[in-house]
């Protein structure tokens, strides 16, 4: 029973923008800059544990409380500072979130 909340946020990663929730060009995002990662990559890079690759949950704290993929940091897209972020320039960061309707 565990594991059907961990699968569920992974196929969720899916339909997201990952680095990057909501972000557009309208709104001073770069989606050019951006890629989409499918759950199996999102899996496949969690699991080789290179040191290089972070998770970070956009959702609210109270949704991250309730579950989050394992490892990931909860990350207050509005206060983020570059102390929030790894210093290593080359990391894989990965951002995601849902929508609470």
């Amino acid at each position: 029973m565990r594991r059907r909340p961990f699968v569920l946020m992974l196929a969720s990663l899916a339909a997201i923008v990952v680095l990057g929730c909501t972000k557009t060009a309208e709104s001073g995002g770069s989606p050019d800059k951006l890629k989409r990662l499918t759950v199996d990559e999102v899996a496949t890079r969690l699991a080789t544990k290179d040191g290089k690759t972070f998770v970070y949950d956009n959702n609210s704290p109270q949704s991250y409380k309730k579950g989050h993929i394992p490892g990931a940091k909860w990350l207050d897209d509005e206060k983020v500072t570059a102390a929030d972020l790894p210093s290593d320039k080359s990391a894989t960061l990965i951002f995601y979130c849902h929508n609470e309707t």
